[in-house]
């Protein structure tokens, strides 16, 4: 009641209103003189309409919270920071190319020491790039073959968890029971499971055919340009160089992995939603050239420091896995931006 009585009580306030009056004096000159009177005119308002000038201003003033911040559309400015990063990163790359590759380096690269290498270093990296080519080739016939299933690219394509959980399910299993198991020489059950490995995860980039066979075949030679220009970079560099990067490069994989998870809720289109997608594809094509750069050169280091008597041969199949993976995830950051350009350009 009080507060009730309260907003009924009128308000008053003097508001200075400037009025002009003109006076004329009889001179000989007929001179004419002004002046100014304020004059001081009273007015009442209410506390109710106070109040709701008040609460005007304050929702006019007042921060948004952060669920209103992340569903606000996107600015753009994620994406392009996104590209910033990749062009960065690529100037980088290019530089240390000419830095190693022109021999500016004082210290010995992985590309000088192979004058001096033994056979079996030479056949060990021979039987690594050639399992690493022929598990691309596998891969890229099961996404052609899936491809033309309408019945397994709708299991594939579907956006439940249960299909999600599956798909994950698959391709780490696949990759860890294909570690797990001994190399051997000539065909056997590590071969098998080796081509399961490729087979599924071509299944699970099938749905990439969507895009189209221009812009995937144009991805590609990006990809296989990338992949060699940073392989050469980690042969010409020094044999140790980027294997020290296996931390920094766990925690940014955690980094993009969150975000694609994170992707999952937020459409592109929102704030939130858009930083998320450059963090998964423009960061994730630079994270996962630095494991093409780390893995390179710990391909070259058990290469070469693997006994030549021990009680298991070298396994180029787990050697190869590391750049196979690394391949595939920057293959398809690869298409997904030049999908996006694509849709901008129309």
């Amino acid at each position: 009641m009080f507060a009730a009585k309260l907003i009924q009580m009128p308000l008053k306030a003097s508001i200075s209103v400037p009025v002009q009056v003109f006076m004329t004096r009889a001179s000989p000159k007929q001179l004419q003189l002004k002046s100014t009177f304020r004059v001081f005119i009273q007015t009442q308002r209410y506390a109710s309409q106070s109040r709701l000038g008040a609460r005007r201003a304050a929702e006019r003033t007042k921060t948004k919270s952060l669920k209103e911040m992340a569903q606000e559309p996107a600015s753009g400015s994620a994406i392009i920071g996104g590209r910033g990063l990749l062009a960065g990163a690529s100037a980088v790359g290019i530089g240390a190319l000419c830095y190693y590759g022109l021999g500016m380096s004082n210290e010995v690269g992985a590309l000088e020491k192979a004058a001096i290498w033994p056979q079996y270093v030479r056949d060990r990296l021979r039987s690594t790039y050639l399992y690493f080519g022929a598990g691309l080739g596998m891969t890229a016939l099961s996404a052609v073959a899936i491809a033309r299933s309408p019945a397994i690219m709708a299991r594939m394509m579907s956006n439940s968890w249960l299909a999600i959980g599956a798909t994950f399910a698959a391709v780490i299993g696949s990759g860890i029971l294909c570690r797990s198991i001994p190399y051997t020489e000539g065909f056997g059950a590590k071969h098998l499971a080796w081509m399961l490995h490729s087979g599924i995860v071509g299944a699970v980039i099938a749905p990439l055919t969507f895009l189209g066979g221009p812009i995937l075949v144009k991805a590609a030679w990006y990809t296989a340009g990338v992949v060699g220009g940073l392989s050469m970079v980690a042969a010409c560099a020094p044999s140790d160089k980027f294997l020290y990067m296996g931390g920094p490069l766990a925690m940014g994989l955690g980094v993009v992995f969150i975000a694609s998870l994170g992707g999952m809720f937020f459409p592109p289109t929102t704030a939130l939603g858009s930083g998320l997608y450059a963090i998964s594809v423009y960061g994730g094509v630079v994270l996962f050239g630095g494991f093409l750069l780390y893995d390179t050169q710990h391909i070259v280091r058990k290469a070469e420091t693997h006994p030549v008597v021990a009680g298991y041969p070298f396994d180029p199949i787990n050697a190869a896995m590391g750049i196979y993976m690394d391949t595939i995830n920057i293959f398809i950051r690869i298409a997904m931006i030049l999908s996006g350009s694509g849709r901008k350009r129309k």
